[in-house]
């Protein structure tokens, strides 16, 4: 048993009952991971490995961690969630679904014509988003102006921010987490995807990075390095980082394509989605390791 938070009940403002042990958590990031690649197979494009690796991300958030209500999404008292790096918004769209801010089916409107959930975040479209996000290195400035605006209007929600590796190469992630430090922003909590590639290929060849942790020491955050796929790891060091004098970096080692074989750690899974016999394929690595869970 990890984080067990009570369920609140108060003019129809509640917070989702979590899941709370590990098997629990295992199981419903195995279903978010099924649904994504049948979401992509039908899409016909999309990003597959950033959402496949983010998973534990996910399912720990939506259903652990964040203080949300599908039936209110713009309820005031609500933890703000960033998705910075919005090319990674299927799982983002998975989670939701699963969460009950949209029937299920919904999905596999993705990326067609009209429909709510496009192949980069528009606030404007789905209400539960707070932000939209294609462009890299704007969202963490934005979950900066969220937590300075909770804290000039006295309010205790916490603003997460999900940041990829990659857009640590813009210069406005930096002005944006020099102004976390200035501000003693101690309700935001930035957890970067580090998973090593971009687009084009590896980070550390195209824009070294390391040591990433260093750098964030030096603009006076705290900082964690978490194995980004042990639900152990993410709840409590969460935990700590919610009772932080000053901003939290959470370095979340993720491998792309965490789940699938022959999508992990391979760079051309970025930004494409697989076919039918890739999905089938993957789809069987995901079951066989469901039933060893269950």
């Amino acid at each position: 048993m990890f984080i067990n938070h009570k369920i609140i009940l108060s003019n129809q403002k509640r917070k989702m009952k979590p899941l709370t042990t590990v098997k629990q958590l295992k199981l419903q990031a195995n279903t978010l991971r099924q649904d994504l690649l049948e979401m992509l197979l039908h899409a016909g494009s999309g990003h597959t490995a950033g959402p496949l690796g983010l998973a534990e991300i996910f399912t720990a958030l939506y259903f652990n961690i964040l203080k949300h209500n599908p039936k209110q999404p713009l309820w005031e008292n609500r933890d703000r969630l960033i998705l910075s790096n919005g090319h990674v918004c299927p799982i983002r769209y998975v989670a939701l679904a699963h969460a009950g801010y949209f029937p299920r089916e919904e999905l596999f409107t993705f990326r067609h014509l009209g429909s709510r959930l496009q192949g980069h975040p528009s606030r404007t479209d789905l209400p539960a988003l707070e932000l939209s996000t294609a462009s890299l290195g704007q969202g963490l400035g934005a979950a900066v102006g969220m937590a300075l605006a909770a804290k000039l209007k006295k309010q205790h929600h916490k603003i997460y921010c999900i940041t990829s590796d990659g857009e640590h190469d813009e210069g406005s992630t930096w002005e944006a987490v020099n102004a976390a430090q200035k501000y003693k922003l101690n309700n935001l909590i930035n957890i970067i995807d580090r998973n090593n590639i971009q687009i084009s290929g590896n980070t550390e060849k195209i824009w070294p990075l390391e040591s990433l942790k260093a750098k964030y020491l030096a603009f006076n955050w705290q900082v964690y390095v978490i194995n980004g796929h042990d639900f152990k790891q993410i709840l409590t060091t969460v935990k700590k980082a919610q009772h932080a004098t000053k901003p939290v970096c959470i370095i979340a080692k993720n491998i792309p394509g965490k789940g699938v074989s022959f999508m992990e750690n391979n760079f051309e899974w970025h930004g494409k989605a697989p076919n039918a016999e890739e999905a089938a394929k993957a789809l069987a690595e995901l079951k066989k390791e469901r039933v060893k869970l269950t």
